[in-house]
């Protein structure tokens, strides 16, 4: 399986929605379906790892299914709003490298 970088899932996605007419949801909407597939995520996570173990009738769903619908629609809100995310990325890294730097306790080497 190939690696694709964070620039190459965002035009992958920008590709895939460009086919149609209606093209990306609204900011506001997509926040709602990422709010949604949070949901999915913590009930999947709730189910394998807490208190909550699924019905019988509820079918299984991977955690890793789920990331990758928050992944999709998180590259659509970025793509729509023109946000690199590679770009979004490395402002956080550079905020947790200076500002958080001595915030966790560091394992010794």
């Amino acid at each position: 399986m190939s690696h694709k970088t964070m620039i190459e899932l965002q035009a992958e996605v920008d590709a895939y929605i460009s086919q149609f007419k209606e093209g990306y949801f609204s900011p506001l909407a997509m926040i709602a379906r990422l709010t949604e597939e949070l949901g999915e995520l913590a009930r999947e996570v709730n189910h394998q790892f807490g208190e909550k173990p699924k019905k019988e009738t509820e079918t299984e769903k991977a955690i890793e299914e789920e990331m990758g619908d928050m992944l999709f629609v998180l590259i659509c809100l970025a793509n729509s709003l023109n946000i690199n995310l590679e770009e979004a990325h490395d402002i956080v890294m550079k905020k947790f490298n200076t500002r958080d730097k001595d915030r966790w306790t560091r394992i010794e080497d």
